[in-house]
């Protein structure tokens, strides 16, 4: 049980650290996707700069986070 709660706690604790240090570089995303648009940009491609909207669902990495560390560790003990 101590193994469950644990990486549980862990896994909250990552989550959180993650969306926070995404909210402390906001634009850190942004230049992400865009350097990895050009780097899967042929040199030859049209020049058209069209706006990427990155979408981070904090939550429901959060919720999924949890159910997975659970899933895992039932997984584990049986």
């Amino acid at each position: 049980m101590e193994w469950l709660v644990a990486s549980l706690v862990l896994s909250v604790v990552l989550t959180v650290v993650l969306n926070v240090v995404l909210r402390l570089f906001p634009n850190s995303s942004e230049r992400a996707a865009r350097r990895l648009e050009e780097s899967m940009t042929p040199p030859d491609a049209d020049d058209g700069h069209d706006n990427v909207r990155v979408f981070f669902p904090w939550k429901a990495m959060l919720i999924g986070s949890v159910i997975l560390t659970i899933a895992i560790n039932v997984l584990i003990r049986l």
